[in-house]
């Protein structure tokens, strides 16, 4: 069974006896990953994979192209698969290495590199790699060595310098890191990056005017960068040129319009000159990023010094207790012999002013731990991290560059499959198609023309042409009234949006033949489009769905119940489907879309499952389930299943992937 007519024919073609040119292939998806077509590029891996699946570089080719588009556990997949067909796959292990790293397992990342290096131990990147993944574990000392390592194989690799002068800014060695730096501007004088960093350095040795310098280079060589302009800003603000300051911010935030730390600066430099707007410009930071919230942070600040004195208060009056019933002792032994009672207990004292002063004293110290040691004399400043790992197929930037996964798309389940039609000539045939048996039959009792078909995609634009088929079935009823005919009539009235007709041919389609498997799945869709529809008019549609900028998908349950009843007739007649054919993966596929409308979502999974075994390559099911798993928490699992939809062509799973599972 395929999937995609392009394929299909290849397929065909190579059936016929010519000879499969594999390299080409694999040519056509190198190319098409280093000019950023990543979606392309696996469609072609694809190919090579049907017909050669224990090629190890199909699949390291492949998990290249997913790796750019961010599904770290899908290049994973293949990397694993290359490795265990090519045990002695240095290149393999570090691109694992690296996918392990953007998913923030630094250890599996490093255990890459370990292994990469027995096979490739003069590889510079590895050990520049390996340094970044110890400079995340916060080994700084064990990063240095690596980047001492990777600049002895190559003395002018200006990734291991920038990422060497970084681990030592971190441990404190700010001079060092301006002699890396410098190393890094005399072999590439035309490196922004490292002015910025530069700039931050010097900045920390209170040389102002040396920084200062410094970002004026920065911005000179890349006048687009963000954080160039917001740390240029710091310095003048440093220097108590406020006005000097703002303009920066300005310019920061006309390039970056949700970097947090420029609203907030730039509140700081409005405050200090009195200027109006400054208040906006805190809660504007305080919305995009909660630790500029400074009353948050206050609140929470006393909220630690309340908890602090109530601590110390419990401990002085356990300490307290213990001296007073050691007296109580003490008494009770003098009272065994003088018959006097005994003293009564005496609660602790109230808040001492040596208590306040405690209490001010720790919510000083909180906000103070709170806040980066950069921030404490009111600036913020950012440090450019050069990531110089050798990223596969790495290109640069670009709006178009085939990067899918950043694009802003709105996220939906699947919709259900319907049958539709297209003329026997019709060219536009170039979207996903699935075989039935059934369906086969009844185009062979048509001679092919309507052609009935299985999809999910839109068929508004082919309105008129269902209209006529309407009119030609309309004739043929009118000859002979038999479920075939109506049947074909019932379909053609339910994509015109003609949904109770569409149900009374169906009504006698099934009373004339109950074995017509089409006709109870057709009903089954006619009823949820009539019932979608009617949910539209009324503002209560229920789909479950990601909406972008949030951490969950919204359950069907934020909307109310849709109608039980009407639901429950659907699901019967998909019953009957499944009942007439087992096998039949399709209706798998829709009681499950039913079910998660219902909240019957574990339900819903195994329909899921099932009709995946069926039709291992059913990219709408690895969709569907991938967001119903997320929604479940179950995000390893979703990814893994989006990766798989991605990788079938539904490239939206990409942006999911992105946004809910990294």
């Amino acid at each position: 069974m395929k999937r995609i007519i392009f394929l299909l024919f290849v397929v065909l073609n190579f059936a016929a006896g010519a000879q499969v040119n594999i390299n080409h292939y694999i040519r056509v998806g190198q190319t098409r990953t280093q000019i950023g077509n990543y979606t392309g590029a696996i469609e072609y891996f694809n190919i090579v994979l049907k017909f050669k699946p224990h090629l190890a570089e199909g699949y390291f080719y492949r998990g290249m192209a997913k790796h750019q588009l961010e599904d770290y556990r899908g290049a994973i997949n293949d990397y694993n698969t290359a490795i265990d067909i090519k045990p002695f796959y240095p290149q393999a292990y570090t691109n694992r290495g690296m996918a392990y790293h953007n998913l923030k397992n630094y250890k599996k990342a490093i255990e890459d590199y370990n292994k990469a290096l027995e096979f490739a131990p003069d590889d510079e990147n590895i050990y520049n790699n390996r340094g970044m993944a110890k400079l995340s574990q916060k080994n700084l000392q064990g990063a240095i060595d690596d980047y001492n390592q990777a600049l002895k194989i190559n003395p002018k690799s200006t990734n291991a310098l920038m990422n060497r002068s970084n681990a030592k800014f971190i441990s404190g060695d700010v001079r060092g890191a301006i002699k890396d730096l410098n190393e890094v501007i005399v072999i590439r004088p035309h490196f922004a990056g490292a002015y910025l960093n530069r700039g931050l350095a010097r900045m920390e040795l209170e040389d102002y005017a040396s920084a200062l310098r410094d970002y004026d280079q920065s911005i000179k060589l890349d006048p687009q960068n963000a954080l160039a302009f917001n740390n240029r800003g710091t310095v003048k603000q440093k220097l108590e040129d406020y006005a000097g300051a703002i303009m920066d911010y300005n310019l920061a935030i006309q390039l970056d319009p949700e970097m947090a730390n420029a609203y907030f600066n730039r509140a700081m430099s409005k405050e200090a000159l009195k200027m109006p707007g400054y208040q906006t410009d805190y809660a504007i930071a305080a919305q995009l990023n909660p630790k500029f919230d400074m009353e948050a942070r206050r609140l929470n600040a006393e909220k630690m010094a309340q908890n602090q004195q109530k601590n110390q208060s419990q401990q002085k009056q356990q300490q307290q207790q213990q001296q007073q019933q050691q007296q109580q002792y003490q008494q009770a032994k003098i009272d065994s012999l003088t018959n006097q009672p005994l003293a009564a207990n005496i609660p602790p004292a109230q808040n001492s002013d040596e208590e306040k002063k405690d209490q001010e004293k720790a919510i000083e110290q909180a906000l103070e731990d709170d806040e980066p040691k950069n921030n404490r004399n009111n600036r913020q400043l950012s440090l450019m991290i050069e990531d110089s790992r050798d990223l596969p197929g790495e290109e640069e930037e670009d709006p178009d560059d085939g990067r899918i996964q950043n694009r802003n798309i709105a996220i939906d389940l699947q919709p259900i499959f319907i049958v539709s039609a297209f003329e026997k000539n019709a060219v536009d045939y170039d979207r996903f198609q699935y075989y039935n048996a059934s369906l086969d039959r009844i185009n062979e009792a048509n001679n092919y023309n309507p052609l009935l078909t299985l999809t999910n995609k839109p068929v508004d634009s082919y309105k008129t042409v269902f209209e006529n088929f309407i009119l030609y079935f309309n004739d043929k009823i009118k000859i002979q009234e038999n479920a075939h005919n109506l049947l074909n009539r019932a379909v053609f009235y339910s994509l015109t949006g003609k949904y109770n007709e569409a149900i009374a041919d169906l009504d006698k389609t099934i009373q004339l033949d109950d074995k017509q498997g089409i006709a109870w799945l057709e009903r089954a869709n006619t009823r949820y489009k009539m019932l979608e529809q009617i949910e539209l008019l009324a503002g209560t549609n229920n789909n479950l769905t990601v909406k972008i900028g949030e951490k969950k998908v919204d359950s069907p349950a934020r909307f109310g119940q849709p109608a039980a009843l009407d639901y429950k007739q659907i699901l019967e007649d998909y019953e009957v489907v499944l009942f007439l054919n087992r096998d039949f993966y399709i209706g798998y596929f829709n009681r499950a879309f039913i079910k998660l409308r219902l909240g019957e979502y574990k339900s819903a999974i195994e329909d899921l499952n099932r009709a995946i075994e069926m039709e291992p390559e059913f990219a709408e099911a690895y969709f569907n389930r991938g967001l119903t798993k997320i929604y479940m928490n179950d995000l390893e699992g979703g990814a893994l299943d989006l990766s798989r939809a991605g990788e079938l062509g539904i490239y939206g799973a990409y942006n999911v992937i992105k946004r809910y599972c990294n």
